[in-house]
């Protein structure tokens, strides 16, 4: 695997080309999942793990990894299955989320492949795995599960959605009364928490799971109101999405001139690698790493009673 994540830097030039590039792995079976390679910092072969008490019992250990000490989740356990049981054939996918790095046991590590957001789909309904899935793709006629990680993180470590009692003082939505938030997200879990942060300022709010969804529903509004910002306040919209990501459906906005003056703010958890160059390359207003409810908010309250267009 060394090597795999060298071009990672030249992988920018995907960025608002509604493109991504996923790593291909197996856990048990022939089945392959996929992550997307902007979050990962390393693949190696499982190390050593240390066991240590009260851990998490979807963690199979904690790896020293040059200098720092990182747990490792067992993703066929984390998603119902059998656990890895053979360690030494094992790959760990060492990835950056929510502002934090974790290291992934998976049984197997392919190779990567460039394909358009716009192949990865919504999961089928009725799958037995469906809950723990973002979205699917198919690659040599074969099915690429996507795994829903958030929600696999939240199960094993709850983060906090209230905004705190100081911050949640100091936000007015003055002005903006009459409008919503519009948030996008295709992860059922990062919706319910956005949405529980963002009920402290008082509107109303509404949701889409992709960007295609998004776009479609704030032309529906602009077609309405003669501008968008008449009745939506702010979006924000996480960056990895089925059909549409984040950075596309933000060009789209500021190219579409019933939709430009809408204030964007992307929420990923992508917070490794993206900087604010990437975030002005498409027009985006604002850039939070996920998850933390008070600066959400505050950014949020921001942009809301900022009405310069």
């Amino acid at each position: 695997m060394s090597g795999i994540l060298d071009s990672v830097n030249q992988r920018t030039q995907l960025v608002g080309q509604n493109r991504l590039e996923l790593l291909l792995f197996r856990l048990n079976g022939r089945q392959r999942f996929g992550i997307n390679v902007f979050k990962v910092r390393e693949v190696l072969q499982c190390p050593p793990l240390t066991s240590m008490p009260k851990l998490n019992s979807l963690v199979r250990g904690v790896a020293h990894i040059r200098g720092q000490t990182i747990s490792v989740i067992d993703l066929s356990m984390a998603t119902g299955g059998k656990r890895i049981e053979n360690l030494d054939n094992a790959f760990i996918v060492i990835a950056e989320y929510n502002r934090s790095v974790q290291g992934f046991l998976v049984g197997a590590v392919e190779r990567i492949i460039n394909t358009n957001w716009d192949a990865i789909m919504p999961p089928p309904k009725g799958t037995g795995r469906a809950s723990y899935l973002t979205a699917v793709t198919e690659v040599e006629n074969e099915l690429i599960e996507i795994l829903d990680v958030e929600k696999i993180l939240n199960e094993i470590s709850p983060l906090g959605t209230d905004v705190s009692e100081d911050v949640a003082k100091t936000l007015t939505t003055e002005g903006s009364e009459n409008k919503i938030i519009f948030i996008a997200d295709d992860s059922s879990v990062a919706r319910s928490q956005v949405k529980k942060a963002l009920t402290t300022l008082g509107l109303e709010i509404e949701v889409a799971k992709n960007g295609l969804e998004a776009l479609r529903r704030l032309k529906e509004i602009a077609a309405e109101t003669g501008d968008v910002t008449d009745k939506v306040g702010v979006l924000v919209s996480d960056i990895e999405m089925p059909e549409m990501d984040g950075y596309t459906l933000t060009a789209e906005i500021k190219n579409d001139p019933e939709l430009q003056n809408l204030h964007v703010v992307l929420h990923t958890s992508l917070s490794g690698v993206f900087n604010q160059a990437m975030v002005k390359k498409v027009g985006a207003d604002d850039f939070i790493a996920k998850f933390h409810p008070d600066e959400l908010a505050t950014a949020v309250q921001k942009w809301l009673v900022n009405t310069d267009k």
